[in-house]
């Protein structure tokens, strides 16, 4: 898993130490689907798999975690953001399903990731 920032300089990449947490956002797993969507390339849903497999590792007995520290597999955090399964695990489920499943020519994703149907134009 990704911490929650990572800053690019002139050596590459370099972790920003106050900011090794991840907390399951769905920012990464939106893009997965959309670019999975937009180009077919099995290389998405390869990485959405990873990210999958990762979050399967965070499970508890009534959730999934989030970390203090990405490095430390054991800094569990207490809490699963309502965003998780809202969002994160509904980008998920897209990216693994048909595209029957939400036809993007019919609906459009709000910033919440609620399918929303596309108004008949006048």
């Amino acid at each position: 898993m990704a911490p929650e920032i990572t800053r690019f300089n002139g050596h590459g990449l370099q972790d920003d130490l106050q900011s090794m947490h991840n907390i399951l956002r769905p920012e990464t797993v939106e893009s997965l689907y959309l670019m999975w969507r937009t180009t077919k390339l099995q290389i998405y849903r390869n990485w959405g798999q990873r990210l999958l497999s990762a979050f399967y590792r965070r499970k508890t007995p009534y959730g999934f975690c989030s970390l203090h520290n990405v490095n430390q597999a054991s800094s569990k955090r207490d809490d699963m953001p309502s965003f998780f399964t809202a969002e994160t695990l509904k980008y998920l489920f897209l990216l693994f399903s048909s595209d029957a499943a939400l036809p993007l020519e019919h609906f459009v994703l709000s910033t919440e990731a609620h399918p929303l149907p596309l108004l008949p134009t006048l």
